[in-house]
């Protein structure tokens, strides 16, 4: 599901697709070249625009940069949320919402929008550091429903709030050092953190 925040009035199918293709277009080379240094050109050129098209989409480039947190968080919340409704345990919930973090990170939207969060946070103006916030909130409320339920049921010990702090902190500061081709590949580096952050849900102790 594309997130919405900052878009215009509804557009059509094709419209909404291209604007999701612009998001991801931009959310990779935010990454590889920084937002500042990324001209609307070169976001335009890359999905095959001219510069003055790309404002048919978004008013400026600010609103690509909301976008593109925006888009990554909204995909880790539907994801949970849908995770939520599958399982009812709370061990079950912990480890899922733990693998789903890690994946966007890793393979998903996500990571490119947490690059984003990290380094050109900045960048947005205190409106629009609002949305993403409030987004944010949302996602974080997954975590802090399954951590209380855990914590209640002897799963985890230690005070819910920096259980959560401590564990998406961690989560989110790979996308600082992971490589793709580092010494350990991606589902060796989801089991080990997992083991490391959760050791009581880690299901794979030979790795």
């Amino acid at each position: 599901m594309t997130a919405t925040a900052g878009s215009r009035e509804a557009a059509t199918p094709a419209e909404e697709s291209r604007r999701t293709e612009l998001i991801l277009v931009a959310a990779r080379l935010f990454r590889l070249n920084g937002y500042e240094r990324t001209t609307v050109r070169e976001l335009a050129e890359a999905v095959g625009l001219r510069s003055g098209s790309l404002f048919h989409y978004f008013r400026n480039k600010e609103e690509i940069l909301l976008a593109v947190m925006a888009n990554g968080i909204q995909s880790v919340i539907d994801e949970g949320q849908a995770l939520m409704a599958r399982h009812e345990q709370p061990a079950e919930r912990l480890e899922g919402l733990f693998r789903l973090h890690m994946s966007s990170l890793i393979n998903g939207v996500g990571g490119d929008a947490m690059h984003a969060m990290i380094y050109e946070w900045r960048s947005l103006t205190p409106q629009a550091r609002a949305q993403i916030q409030q987004l944010s909130t949302a996602y974080e409320q997954l975590w802090n429903r399954t951590i209380n339920e855990a914590v209640a049921q002897g799963l985890l010990q230690g005070d819910p709030a920096i259980i959560r702090k401590h564990v998406l902190g961690g989560m989110n500061f790979t996308v600082r050092w992971y490589r793709p081709d580092g010494r350990l590949s991606a589902e060796q580096v989801t089991e080990q953190m997992l083991r490391a952050a959760l050791p009581g849900l880690a299901r794979h102790p030979e790795l």
